[in-house]
């Protein structure tokens, strides 16, 4: 089980899709709103998920022979995978888009730090970070907005840091409506080739060291690349 599954009946839309200034107001109101039933459905849903389990642990060791440190789940939303990651010996915090998201991520994972932060712009220093994970949180990022947002990683991320990336792997986009728990949503979510998002995340000043496609004869495949800056 890949986190989460997410399906695209028509009507799906092929690239470009028209990227409007409110898109990151739309996907914090959208998770905002969904935040408890999400969380609810996100249980154990890494417990299911072997080759997740198996790239989150290469990822912590790779942090660890990089000399440890702190790490950015980026796009954390309930912690539960900050909080796997923890598990594993990380020093691991979250930052979400969303403040109901990380209200919900400090109650279910009180001994773990959460913060509110946006991708775009994040609030830590220069070479701050051992490592940075962004799990499926790009996937309602539009298009022109993804190489800057890459860029605010490798400045946050010491040089050699690994990188951890994972996303639906595609080309289409669907404008989903409606979410976990039947809440009303306003996101697009975007599925990308693993080319095009390498190729980004070379542009941004990283080497990529991994690409891994996951599942795929069951649409949409999952996609992990490992970078370091």
């Amino acid at each position: 089980m890949r986190p989460p599954a997410v399906t695209f009946p028509e009507p799906t839309h092929h690239y470009p899709v028209r990227v409007t200034d409110t898109w990151l107001a739309d996907t914090r109101t959208s998770y905002d709103t969904v935040a408890v039933s999400y969380a609810e459905h996100m249980i154990g849903s890494l417990d299911g998920a072997p080759y997740l389990r198996a790239a989150l642990a290469l990822f912590a060791d790779l942090v660890d022979r990089a000399g440890g440190g702190p790490v950015a789940d980026v796009g954390c939303g309930p912690g539960h995978v900050t909080a796997h990651l923890a598990g594993l010996g990380v020093d691991a915090f979250g930052i979400d888009l969303s403040p109901a998201m990380v209200e919900v991520a400090r109650r279910d994972h009180p001994g773990l730090r959460f913060e509110v932060g946006t991708m775009t712009a994040l609030d830590l220093p220069d070479a701050d970070l051992a490592g940075l994970l962004a799990f499926w949180s790009l996937v309602h990022v539009p298009e022109p907005e993804v190489p800057a947002i890459l860029r605010e990683f490798h400045r946050v991320v010491r040089p050699g840091g690994p990188v951890l990336l994972g996303f639906h792997v595609g080309d289409r986009a669907k404008h989903k409506t409606e979410g976990y728990g039947g809440h009303p949503m306003n996101v697009y979510v975007y599925r990308r080739p693993l080319a095009r998002v390498s190729g980004w995340l070379r542009d941004a000043g990283f080497t990529v060291e991994a690409e891994m496609l996951l599942e795929p004869d069951d649409p949409p495949p999952g996609g992990i690349l490992i970078a370091r800056a």
